[in-house]
């Protein structure tokens, strides 16, 4: 299993519990993640840190004085 925390600009998108499915980006270098409809971004990760599943489970949403965010968690 594997834990990853995505950025989210607005509460109410997902909630815990739920099955997400996300899309992967490239940059020149690394590559991130997107929880689908266009819901939260990722950081970036290197090419060793790729995701291997594209579905997940949603653990946790919060929010920070940053704003909110989400951990799910792939299987992998």
């Amino acid at each position: 299993m594997r834990d990853m925390e995505f950025t989210m600009s607005r509460p109410g998108l997902v909630v815990p519990g739920q099955e997400v499915e996300v899309t992967e980006g490239k940059l020149p270098s690394s590559y991130y993640y997107t929880i689908e409809p266009a819901v939260a971004m990722s950081g970036n990760y290197s090419t060793p840190e790729r995701l291997k599943s594209h579905k997940g489970i949603v653990k946790e949403v919060g929010e920070t004085s940053r704003g909110y965010y989400v951990i799910a968690t792939f299987d992998e």
